[in-house]
């Protein structure tokens, strides 16, 4: 009996005849903007503003792309001014084919700005792949979502899978929503509606900085209108003032789950400066006390692996052999040798030894 040959796809014969994959890409370009042989691409097919200085695009992707889990992040690569960015945004799942990325405009941010004000349908976005772990339990716990700003992003693709596999329909679910004003509160329709849609949902609004209905920040209050805390896994995003507040009020929850997208504004109050020894580039880095590590060797034009810089992505992690260090996000102190150490959130109070 004879073998049967596979057919090759158009795709696979070109990777045959263009062994690079970068001169292959360029030429499936031309013929699919969308074609890669390595590349996680997507193409914007509809832009709406959802909110104040808030954009909701909706992209068609590639079959490289990775879809994720609700819930967690995806580096997304934009090029402005020839300049390629790398940032890190929280993707929902729509449909087969497309996902949904909310960006709020950051004051002087490049990346957010452009997604904004210039992105158009039809642009075309590279995307790394996914991580973070603030993914719905496997446990049917009750679940309090706790939201700042931009955290919403994950919240509304965790509340969109509850809702798409049912589960919403028995599990108890509150979602608690910080922003300035009603102008900057993204969904809040669409929340609403579930609100009224299912019985386990239920949604609160809060405005820091609204004339009509001022609201303060988190605080123990909050806590007298929830139930069933202890039961609870608690989900938090925002920046970090936001998460570390909400890892010391609900300490007493069943789990606490918490990530910030950006760190509070620091004071590097700190005096001089300190040596930090890259053991794989034999180095020996001048670096100021007190700032995140990643900055000041970056400073010192060394340019280690990053990523989000929000102690997320753990591309910047690197093993610390010596040395004191602080995190910036939660003000935790580690003097252990020994220990994987995230450049991009933490400070160094001494001289270290790190594996660079």
């Amino acid at each position: 009996m004879h073998a049967i040959e596979k057919t090759k796809s158009p795709l696979s014969a070109l990777v045959d005849v263009v062994i690079d994959p970068y001169s292959a890409n360029f030429w499936l370009q031309k013929l699919n903007p969308l074609w890669s042989v390595n590349q996680a691409l997507g193409s914007i097919v509809k832009k709406e503003i959802i909110a104040n200085d808030t954009v909701a695009l909706t992209i068609e992707f590639n079959r490289k792309f990775n879809v994720g889990e609700a819930g967690q992040h995806h580096p997304v690569f934009v090029v402005v001014k020839g300049i390629r960015y790398e940032r890190t945004y929280s993707l929902t799942q729509v449909s087969a084919k497309k996902v949904l990325l909310v960006a709020k405009k950051v004051e002087n941010g490049v990346a957010s700005n452009w997604l904004l004000e210039q992105s158009k349908v039809g642009d075309v976005l590279e995307f790394g792949r996914p991580y973070g772990d603030m993914q719905l339990p496997e446990n049917n716990s009750p679940l309090i979502l706790l939201a700042a700003g931009s955290g919403i992003t994950p919240m509304y693709s965790l509340i969109q899978a509850l809702v798409a596999s049912s589960k919403i329909k028995n599990l108890p679910v509150t979602l608690l929503y910080w922003v300035k004003t009603q102008a900057d509160a993204a969904f809040k329709a669409e929340f609403e509606q579930l609100a009224s849609q299912y019985e386990n949902f239920s949604v609160a609004f809060f405005y820091t900085q609204d004339s009509e209905y001022p609201a303060s920040r988190l605080n123990e209050s909050h806590l007298q209108a929830l139930k069933n805390i202890e039961e609870s896994t608690v989900y938090a995003c925002g920046p970090s003032g936001f998460t570390t507040n909400v890892e010391a009020l609900f300490a007493h929850a069943n789990a606490v789950k918490t990530e910030a997208f950006s760190m509070s504004p620091v004071v590097y109050d700190d005096v001089g400066f300190v040596n930090v020894t890259l053991t794989q580039s034999n180095k020996v880095i001048a670096i100021p006390k007190g700032q995140p590590i990643l900055l000041g060797l970056e400073q010192q034009n060394v340019k280690p692996k990053h990523g989000c810089r929000m102690g997320i992505c753990n591309k910047c992690a690197c093993n610390k052999a010596e040395g004191s260090t602080k995190n910036l996000v939660d003000g935790s102190q580690n003097n252990e040798p020994g220990n994987l150490l995230k450049i991009c959130v933490n400070s160094a109070q001494t001289d270290l030894v790190i594996d660079l």
